[in-house]
Formats: structure tokens, sequence, C-alpha cells
């Protein structure tokens, strides 16, 4: 008899994701739903996650909004002990202040480290524990970057929380793989978002960054889709403490 496949559904699993507004956010939100979660949507803009849980709802898919502000921490503690498991976590809330290290203010670092690991810390804490109580087996995945994996110009704080980030998800993954919750992350190159897309109208940026992706385009939220579905399935299920980087080739040079 031929081996089966591992199934890439989600049917009768719950999926939460953080920054899920717009964006990437939105777009993993939506891969979740449509492989069959029941997808929360939080982030601390609630038109945005109503909006986009509306959405998925009118496309057959079951998704709720929640407002939930991941920087803080006691609310982060009352979001987890009000709710069930959830399956599935998509830790993707995050920001950037671009500028060269002689620059960068304490209070630029704190922004940009405290929301980006921080609280990405906490969030996973919230979400395993439940996990953990529960007895569920569980799906950890962060939304790291490129920037994880090299450096970057003007980039210092982005790259020190998200190589960070790297470090952290494969010591959860050893932490957890004993209640068969794995923990990974996903390390897109430049995604083309409405956030992002003001950068590119940089002519010289843009054709910077299009010399170092190998695949000759800037990433669209799509690319991240098929990345988040796999760690989040049955499909990945002996894939724990590891990176999934989608950069066009950027890190191989």
């Amino acid at each position: 008899m031929l081996p089966r496949t591992p199934s890439f559904r989600l049917d009768g699993r719950r999926a939460l994701v953080t920054g899920a507004g717009r964006g990437i956010g939105l777009a993993l939100a939506s891969a979740m739903a449509e492989a069959g979660a029941e997808v929360t949507l939080a982030a601390r803009s609630v038109d945005e996650i109503e909006a986009g849980a509306k959405a998925i709802r009118d496309a057959g898919g079951l998704a709720s909004a929640a407002r939930l502000d991941v920087s803080d921490l006691p609310a982060v503690t009352e979001f987890f002990a009000e709710r069930m498991a959830f399956d599935v976590l998509i830790n993707n809330a995050g920001t950037n202040r671009p500028k060269p290290m002689q620059d960068v203010t304490e209070a630029e670092y704190d922004a940009v480290l405290n929301l980006n690991l921080k609280s990405a810390f906490f969030v996973a804490q919230g979400a395993a524990r439940r996990l953990i109580a529960e007895g569920i087996a569980g799906s950890l995945i962060h939304i790291g970057s490129q920037m994880g994996h090299v450096g970057g110009p003007s980039r210092s704080l982005y790259c020190a929380s998200k190589w960070a980030l790297e470090g952290m998800s494969k010591a959860f993954a050893l932490d957890l793989a004993g209640y068969n919750i794995r923990s990974n992350t996903i390390a897109p190159t430049f995604i083309e978002t409405p956030m992002t897309k003001p950068f590119f109208a940089d002519a010289a940026f843009k054709a910077a960054v299009l010399d170092k992706i190998k695949l000759g385009r800037l990433g669209t939220v799509e690319d991240l889709m098929g990345a988040a579905l796999f760690l989040a399935a049955d499909a990945s299920a002996l894939v724990t403490g590891t990176s999934l980087v989608v950069d066009g080739g950027w890190t191989a040079e």
C-alpha cells in the first residue's frame, strides 16, 4: 500500500493570528480559515480585524475578531485565561524603526524590541500554557524575517529582534517537544504590503532590494500563505525548532 500524504487541512482546529488587521497577518488568517480552522484575528485596531473577520466569514470561513494589545502583558494573560487553547498560534505583530545604529534612541530600541521580541515571547507563553493545561498538541509559528539570518544597513534594531526570535523559537521547541507542541519561524524577504509600499516608491531602494532577491521580484502575502499552512498542519508534524526562509534566494548568496 502506498503511503498517504499527511493532511494540510485544519478542520476542527482553532488558530490565533496577532497583528491580523491587514497585510501579512490578514493573509495568514485567511489561509488558516481556508484550510478549515476557526480563526481569531487579534490586533489593537478593532475596525480592521472586524472587517477582516467578516471578509473571511463572507468567503465561507469561520472567523472572529478580538481586540488585543500584545504589548499589554496583563491583557495578554487575561486573553488566554478566558479562552480555550488555540491549536495554532501565528505570532505576527511587529514593528520596525529603520535608521543607522548611531542614530537609534533608547525609545526606538524599546519600541522595536518590546513588540518584536518581548510581546512575542509572552504571547507564545500564554498560548503554550493553555495547550499544556488542556493536553493538546499545537504549532507555534513566529513571523521572523530574512533579517533574522543576515544583517542589513539601517536595520540594527530589526535584526536584533529577529535574530533573537530565531533563538527563542529554537529554545521553545526544546522546552515544548515533550508536550508535542512545535515552534518554528517563517523568515520572509521584503513583502509588498500597504505598510511597505511607500518604501518602494524610492527607485534606488527598490533596485537594491531586487538585486538581492535572486528570483527577481518582491514577495507577496500569498507567498507566505502556503508556508504558514504547512507549519500549522500535520504535513509538518516532525518539523520543529527551524526556520522556513521565504526570501527568493536573498540569504543563499
